[in-house]
């Protein structure tokens, strides 16, 4: 399975929508193109901060046919699954892989706590119903409530031949480190999930990283990738430096909310979050998001 294009810094891309919540088509083709016109790597439909868990399947059918053709090969298009029952997940795949999806990325399930060989099951039967397909795991324990260990992870990049990577949004970056340590010999994918910790996740040997600032800040986050390739690793740093007080003022703002304020900030138009989610009303926390942005010459 050639796995060359699997690399760099992936956009976990908003969903802009309309008033009823329909997936906006002209909003969401101008999203592709800014992300892709800014150095992008890759985009992934309905990761984290695209909403997945707001969105009905044959809206987010709609959604890849949109974003794989308006991306039009110049980047490939990954697919985000965060269901929790396994023949869903299934299904997503399949739906995925058929409609020119480059990849999908796996979430481990949410709510549930799984044992190593549930999740093991969970995930190779996934990948074995997409076989020619790659396939991602994602690693997000501060929104599931659980972490996949690095044993998992070992197991899954041996013994499963389309499982090739991963995304690590632990923030642990001896955790990150352990998952390239030991699935290094299989050629196994690791991207940092941390925007804050890219630099360091590279540093440890991954491939690249999946940041949501490359919605509203595709400069700023790419400069950091391109810069270490290069061998520039303190320019890599200092673009590091810059681009984290930014990231960091999101925090204070609800989850995901920050991300569509920011870009809206920025005048790309996504619209507003799924409700029962609201845009960050004007306080401390938006000037705070908008003094960063500022001090970042971004608007």
């Amino acid at each position: 399975m050639n796995t060359d294009l699997i690399r760099g810094v992936i956009v976990p891309i908003l969903t802009p929508i309309d008033d009823e919540e329909h997936i906006d088509e002209a909003r969401l083709r101008r999203q592709v193109d800014f992300v892709i016109e800014g150095g992008l790597n890759g985009i992934l439909a309905f990761g984290s901060n695209g909403e997945f868990y707001e969105i009905e399947e044959e809206e987010m059918l709609r959604g890849l046919k949109i974003m794989v053709d308006q991306a039009n090969g110049r980047v490939p298009v990954y697919f985000g699954i965060g269901a929790i029952n396994t023949k869903k997940c299934c299904r997503l795949a399949k739906m995925a892989a058929e409609n020119g999806a480059y990849g999908i990325s796996v979430l481990q399930p949410m709510f549930l706590k799984p044992t190593e060989d549930e999740l093991y099951l969970h995930f190779k039967t996934i990948a074995d119903s997409i076989p020619e397909t790659p396939m991602l795991l994602y690693n997000n324990p501060g929104r599931v409530g659980y972490t996949m260990t690095a044993g998992l992870v070992e197991r899954l990049a041996h013994e499963v031949p389309n499982i090739v990577g991963m995304k690590d949004t632990s923030g642990d970056i001896t955790l990150t480190s352990e998952f390239i340590r030991r699935t290094r010999d299989v050629n196994f994918l690791v991207f940092g999930g941390k925007d804050t910790l890219l630099y360091a996740s590279l540093c440890h040997g991954a491939v690249g990283g999946v940041c949501t600032a490359g919605n509203f800040m595709p400069e700023m986050i790419t400069d950091i990738y391109k810069k270490y390739v290069a061998g520039d690793l303190n320019g890599a740093l200092e673009a590091q430096f810059k681009l984290n007080p930014v990231r960091l003022s999101m925090d204070k703002t609800s989850f995901p909310v920050a991300a569509k304020d920011m870009a809206n900030m920025r005048g790309l138009d996504v619209g507003a979050p799924y409700k029962p989610n609201l845009p960050t009303p004007e306080g401390k926390a938006l000037e705070d998001i908008r003094c960063a942005m500022k001090t970042a010459g971004l608007i």
